[in-house]
């Protein structure tokens, strides 16, 4: 159950993350605009998926008791 929680933390870590970088066009590097928003569109997506993972997760879970 704690890793479920932990995956909707990490989610959002990931869509804050992706943000950032399309904002400041920043990751370890300075990044070219075209890049900067592929790169921070796919840590957003990556960031909902996990969360609808979780989320369906927490659901499964307490269906289960």
């Amino acid at each position: 159950m704690m890793f479920n929680w932990l995956s909707l933390v990490t989610g959002l870590f990931y869509i804050v993350l992706g943000i950032v970088v399309i904002i400041y066009k920043f990751f370890f590097t300075i990044l070219e605009p075209a890049v900067a928003y592929a790169l921070g569109a796919l840590l957003i997506l990556y960031g909902v998926f996990r969360i609808y993972r979780a989320v369906s997760k927490i659901k499964n879970s307490g269906n289960e008791k």
